[in-house]
């Protein structure tokens, strides 16, 4: 007989709840500000209780509802706003659709930018005269919920650095530029580590167009740089410099084009008069009191368990913010040959068929047989771009779950204080980058765009639901089958990652067996079959059977396939060496051993780890079966690295998995070694000043954790 108990179901009113606040903060959010107080509200309803009265969630419908009418009505005007790359072409879509005197006058300074002497040949590989703009201003999928003839309507317009103001078409595939300057290309990196808030500045001509409503008369447009104004005859008077001008009645309905053609050149403020801005402040107010509403409503608070996530989070975007601030609200221009620049790109094309209603179009991807190593990342990116317009804050919201889900898994395996430090020094301390398990490197790699860090967050993700934080629930359906399903979309997202998923699957599939837990083998088998769309999509789109991507076994990616260790073995045998692949096959194991830091002088270390995994994995009957089971998955991915290139991203989630075995064993096995071992030692480390003061920090917050 099922319990009516108030835990029944907790999952699912918490998504419900988080779903609540989603509405009542609008869509797209697109919003720094907003989605940062989200943020809070989904911890504070993961971390609490939600409550299960009808009456609680009646009057929380009333209060999303309430919200979302009077974000319609209060709702000020908003301002027509265009932008698009500027590329001169005789003839082409700019010159048509542009009026004369601007196209004019940005084509003269392009010129004086670029002279001939600097272009490169046209038609030659990652040439910007290869591709030009496809319409005159450039799709915006901020656009999705307010559509504008240009490319979007927005309710502002502040900004000094266009990495800031949300202009997607910059990592369009059409712009996948090879060029540096001073010939026009994509983009400048600044590589000085405190440069994070301004780690990009993009490179490429452009230009901003906006329509001024009659509302914003009375207010006041600023700008650094140079833009023209139209006047009442039609034509455009240049404004360079640093200048302010209020806005006319005479000025309603026409066009202001701010121009950068040169790198860096161009900003523009528009103050809003008065009455507009107490509509803006209305709103905001209204969004707040909303989900400020909705959570004293439907949520009992829990503040202790909610510090720990919050500290964590907070970590994490003090870690990406040092990085790559973009990735918190902004949009780099990815470099070109990128995988995040196809992803992208793809991705919004999906969107665009998908409005036009070309939805057999937007299934197919890009591609009829799925070549690039991440098929799920395209069709992410179009649903990240409805929820949050032009960002990235739908990949940020994965990579911030990231030290949690770290945090959560190390306690099915150690002691709070144990499981706290682990995560801890994973998200704050790049300790790990010896050691390719740090939380940096997934900002780093997501920032770009990749598909790696979100298939292995999924796969990490998966591991909870599957061991379950309570024991008869890892014996539920329910459980079984988002485990399998997280498990799937990991391995849609990288099928690189299928070597563990199958060791994991194939673990707890027997064990369900064995145990005749037929419900937990259902939800198994039927939350992984997702996986096989791969397949699916490739036969009905290239009408080829292709299990995963092409790419698996192009020789720049498998650079070591079986045969070639087999002609190893023959070199060896033979005492013939002339084809190398000897050689190849022994460096390739130090490659491996190198770890996702790509340096020999980590070998020691990675080598000591993959020990302690053998060790747990054969001979560790003392330990939680579930370890010695991720420990089997994290040898079988190691496996991968002694065929594939070595590149650090593809070993990340190896290494991970390695370092949550390493740390049980530290602790089951580890420590009472080193004390035996080098006893003077241990006690000069463990009276060492540093780390007292960081277990006392993490005593305190121990409570928190528990």
């Amino acid at each position: 007989m099922r319990q009516n108990t108030p835990t029944a179901g907790a999952t699912w009113r918490k998504v419900a709840a988080l779903a609540f606040a989603v509405a009542a903060a609008g869509l797209p959010l697109n919003h720094i500000a907003s989605y940062a107080l989200l943020v809070i509200v989904a911890v504070l309803i993961f971390t609490g209780e939600v409550r299960t009265r009808t009456g609680a969630w009646i009057v929380a419908a009333a209060i999303v509802l309430v919200g979302i009418g009077g974000q319609l009505f209060i709702s000020p005007a908003r301002v027509a706003e265009g932008h698009n790359i500027f590329l001169p072409e005789p003839g082409g879509v700019l010159e048509r659709g542009l009026p004369p005197d601007v196209y004019r006058h940005m084509a003269e300074q392009f010129d004086v930018q670029y002279p001939l002497s600097v272009r490169c040949q046209k038609n030659s590989g990652g040439c910007w005269q290869n591709h030009y703009p496809a319409q005159t201003f450039a799709f915006s999928a901020d656009g999705v919920f307010h559509a504008s003839d240009f490319s979007r309507a927005v309710d502002s317009l502040d900004f000094s650095d266009p990495v800031w103001l949300g202009i997607g078409f910059i990592n369009e595939l059409r712009y996948n530029w090879y060029t540096v300057g001073p010939d026009v290309h994509r983009a400048d990196r600044d590589r000085r580590f405190w440069m994070g808030l301004h780690r990009w500045h993009l490179a490429m001509p452009w230009f901003e167009m906006i329509r001024l409503p009659p509302e914003f008369v009375g207010g006041e447009l600023c700008w650094r740089g140079e833009i023209m104004w139209e006047g009442a005859d039609g034509h455009f008077a240049a404004l360079p410099g640093d200048k302010c001008r209020a806005i006319g009645s005479d000025d309603t309905g026409r066009h202001i084009v701010g121009i950068a053609i040169k790198p860096d050149t161009l900003a523009m403020h528009l103050t809003p008069p008065w009455h507009v801005r107490l509509l803006q402040l209305a709103s905001i107010t209204l969004e707040l009191a909303a989900l400020i509403g909705l959570v004293l409503v439907l949520v009992r608070i829990n503040v202790r368990r909610a510090v720990l996530p919050l500290i964590l989070v907070g970590l994490a975007v003090l870690a990406i913010s040092i990085d790559d601030a973009s990735f918190l609200g902004g949009i780099r221009p990815f470099d070109g040959g990128d995988d995040g620049l196809f992803y992208d790109s793809v991705g919004r094309d999906i969107l665009r068929q998908l409005l036009a209603g070309d939805i057999y179009g937007a299934l197919e991807g890009g591609e009829k047989v799925f070549y690039f190593g991440g098929p799920g990342l395209r069709y992410f990116r179009a649903i990240e771009h409805v929820l949050f317009g032009e960002t990235y804050l739908g990949y940020l919201a994965i990579v911030l779950l990231l030290p949690v889900l770290t945090w959560r898994l190390a306690r099915h395996f150690l002691p709070e204080r144990w499981s706290l430090a682990l995560a801890l020094i994973f998200t704050a301390i790049p300790l790990g980058e010896l050691f390719g398990t740090t939380f940096i490197d997934y900002a780093k790699w997501a920032a770009r765009g990749f598909a790696d860090p979100a298939a292995y967050i999924f796969f990490i993700a998966g591991l909870l639901p599957l061991i379950g934080a309570r024991a008869e629930s890892s014996t539920k359906f329910v459980p079984a089958f988002f485990a399998a399903l997280l498990f799937a979309l990991s391995a849609f997202m990288k099928p690189i990652v299928l070597p563990t998923v199958a060791v994991v699957l194939a673990g707890a599939g027997l064990a369900a067996v064995v145990l005749r837990q037929w419900r937990r083998l259902a939800g198994l088998c039927l939350g992984f079959v997702p996986v096989l769309s791969m397949a699916a999509h490739n036969w009905v789109y290239g009408h080829v059977f292709q299990p995963l991507t092409a790419n698996a076994t192009h020789p720049d990616v498998l650079v070591m396939p079986p045969s070639a260790y087999a002609t190893a073995l023959h070199e060896l045998l033979t005492g013939n060496f002339g084809g190398g692949y000897l050689k190849r096959a022994l460096m390739q194991i130090p490659a491996w051993l190198s770890g996702p830091a790509e340096s020999y002088a980590t070998v020691p270390l990675n080598a000591a780890g993959i020990a302690v995994l053998i060790y747990v994995v054969v001979r560790g009957r003392g330990f939680n079966p579930w370890l010695r089971l991720i420990g089997a998955a994290a040898l079988a991915q190691h496996a991968v690295a002694l065929f594939y290139i070595n590149s650090g991203r593809y070993h990340f989630l190896a290494w991970f998995l390695t370092m949550l075995v390493a740390a049980v064993w530290l602790h089951d096995v580890g420590t009472a070694w080193l004390q035996r071992r080098f006893p003077k030692l241990w006690r000069r480390v463990a009276a060492d000043p540093f780390l007292l003061r960081l277990a006392s920090g993490l005593s305190r917050l121990e409570p928190a954790s528990a």
